[in-house]
């Protein structure tokens, strides 16, 4: 079979940069430029409005500037305007060869905002194009508003087509301008130009107001479009335009028929790029680039995986540069909790890793989720516990710390079948909640250790709701020990080291 190319043109410099809040500086459109077109190899960039500012200016001359030296001039194209020479004289200006004439695809905007009639506007539009090609530069053209015109005004729709097809133009670009177009709309206009206009060249520009952006590209492309317009992210103004990432791998699944250029393996480090340089954060669970896509919650699926991956499906990780993993937390397994030791090079007894699975578990209950870098003080602290025989329990505790006032603490101790309360002030909350233990022990006419150091760890990320693991080393009768806790909570993590220490007295 006979595989039909699709161009893909990226319009993230552009039309993404109509994302409310985004604004990307020269040296970021230029970085992103380059990326575009050299690792992830799009067919061509949309990289700025004329006519917009100095700034934008500057942006594309530096862009043209490489792109003419890299042999990419005539991948790179601006948006223009039917403004007489003031575009024109723009684009001169920039160097950049490919202008995209915006023009009125429905007789409802050009009634309403331009106020003119099909001859009139056609007349400005022939006469823009014949000095671009006088200037030397190449035209595509932009129908704005092109789906309401075809669902009200297709007459002129039609009748601008028979125009263009006249003129000395490269491609027709069809937007979707206000996201509107349902899937079967996509189809049925599209087929019927491609089929009536067999000699020119069709792209399809979607947005994505009703989520449908991905599905009309689809549609679009089975009816004969020969090009998209997609964003990294999927920025653009609104809820944006199709993004890149989706719609790449569901043209590459899902539609044999064609083949595009992108390399698939360096979507998602453009995709983090554009993060960065939008400071627009990816929603975890945006498919293929999220961070949470390729990542398996439930324990089942973790166990299903390893008995023929009856979990995979064709959206391989792999394929975009990244790796499968497996999710700490309440829904963990066993399975869950392999995957994860085996990345760290520990392997457990069946009996052991019982033990931390619940363990993992009841953290789960505590906090949103518990991280790969946990697991090795998660397994110290559940080995160490279940050596010690508990004969002292902290059962309850309230600790305070206000402004201006001391920390204090009240607490209730287990001792054998003996029950204590007491309360205390400190310097600290962990030091109140000491002070009160030495008042129950003083009860019991018994002395606690000496603490002789405090340490706190916890892994690396830096993230606030981590793991910490308090490390007390303790003096009692000439013998110096350790003890450890963990919890999410530095002080209750220094509480369980404690009462660890409780349990080793004699």
């Amino acid at each position: 079979m006979k595989r039909r190319y699709i161009e893909i043109m990226d319009t993230t410099l552009r039309d993404g940069e109509q994302t409310s809040g985004v604004s990307f500086s020269a040296s970021e459109k230029l970085a992103l430029a380059q990326l575009l077109l050299t690792e992830v190899k799009v067919d061509r960039v949309e990289v700025a409005s004329a006519r917009v500012s100095a700034g934008e200016l500057e942006a594309v001359q530096q862009i043209t500037a490489w792109a003419s030296q890299a042999g990419l001039l005539d991948k790179v194209e601006v948006l223009t305007f039917v403004d007489g020479q003031a575009s024109l004289d723009w684009m001169q200006a920039s160097g950049a060869k490919v202008m995209n004439l915006l023009t009125k695809g429905s007789l409802n905007h050009l009634t309403h905002q331009l106020k003119k009639t099909p001859e009139e506007h056609f007349a400005d539009i022939q006469q823009v194009i014949l000095q671009a090609q006088q200037s030397g530069l190449q035209v595509n053209v932009y129908l704005e508003d092109w789906s309401n015109g075809m669902r009200n005004s297709p007459d002129y729709v039609l009748q601008y087509l028979d125009f263009l097809q006249t003129q000395p133009i490269r491609r027709v670009l069809l937007p979707d301008t206000l996201g509107v177009m349902t899937p079967s709309e996509s189809y049925s206009f599209i087929s019927q130009l491609v089929n009536r206009y067999p000699n020119l060249h069709f792209d399809f520009h979607a947005h994505n107001d009703y989520d449908l952006s991905i599905a009309n590209v689809m549609e679009a492309i089975r009816a004969g479009a020969h090009g998209i317009h997609l964003t990294v992210n999927g920025l653009g103004e609104r809820a944006g335009n199709a993004p890149m990432a989706s719609a790449i791998a569901v043209l590459r699944d899902f539609m044999p028929e064609v083949k595009m250029g992108v390399v698939e393996k360096s979507l998602y480090q453009v995709s983090k790029i554009v993060e960065t340089f939008s400071g627009l954060r990816i929603p975890d669970n945006k498919p293929v680039v999220g961070d949470n896509v390729f990542t398996q919650t439930a324990g089942i699926h973790a166990d299903g995986d390893k008995k023929n991956n009856l979990y995979f499906n064709a959206l391989l990780p792999e394929r975009f540069g990244r790796k499968r993993s497996y999710a700490l937390g309440k829904m963990s397994g066993k399975a869950n909790i392999e995957n994860n030791l085996r990345e760290l090079g520990i392997l457990l007894s069946e009996g052991d890793l019982k033990k931390v699975t619940q363990r993992v578990i009841e953290l789960g209950d505590q906090k949103e989720a518990v991280t790969r870098e946990d697991l090795p003080y998660i397994i110290s602290d559940i080995l160490n516990t279940n050596a010690i025989a508990s004969r002292v329990e902290v059962l309850n505790y309230v600790l305070t710390h206000s402004k201006d006032l001391k920390p204090s603490a009240t607490l209730r101790v287990r001792i054998d079948t003996e029950l204590f309360e007491e309360n205390a002030q400190g310097d600290g909350q962990y030091d109140a909640f000491m002070n009160a233990l030495k008042k129950i022990y003083s009860k019991k006419k018994l002395t606690l250790p000496e603490l002789t150091d405090y340490a706190v760890r916890i892994p690396t990320g830096g993230r606030t709701d981590a793991l910490c693991e308090t490390i007390i080393t303790w003096k009692h009768k000439n013998r110096e020990f350790k003890t450890r806790g963990l919890d999410s909570d530095q002080t209750v993590s220094a509480i369980k080291a404690t009462q660890k220490m409780l349990n080793t007295l004699d």
